[in-house]
């Protein structure tokens, strides 16, 4: 089977260069903030509650579910009701950040 690629080639202005390095800085954040999430939730389940240093892991509460690609993914819509700025990029892109 032959796949074909096409390579295009932007030539952005200088208001489009500033809107696509605040796109940028924003999948950044997300990205971080959901991998943040997934490794706090690892290291609190990797000791016992009565042993876990307080000041090198979160206690997160034994219900509190995996954080999924799925149940993050589920959860932007109510992060761009608190977080007004995610709104500016297109839901695909933060979806495929995650």
């Amino acid at each position: 089977m032959l796949n074909m690629n096409y390579t295009y080639r932007i030539y952005p202005n200088a208001a489009q260069q500033t809107e696509l390095l605040e796109w940028l800085e924003t999948c950044r954040g997300v990205y971080n903030y959901a991998l943040r999430e997934l490794k706090d939730w690892i290291a609190s389940r990797k000791c016992s509650v009565d042993r876990c240093s307080l000041e090198n892991e979160y206690i997160i509460p034994a219900d509190e579910p995996f954080p999924s690609y799925h149940r993050q993914q589920n959860n932007l819509p109510k992060a761009k009701k608190q977080l007004p700025h995610l709104g500016q990029v297109h839901s695909q892109v933060l979806q495929t950040t995650i």
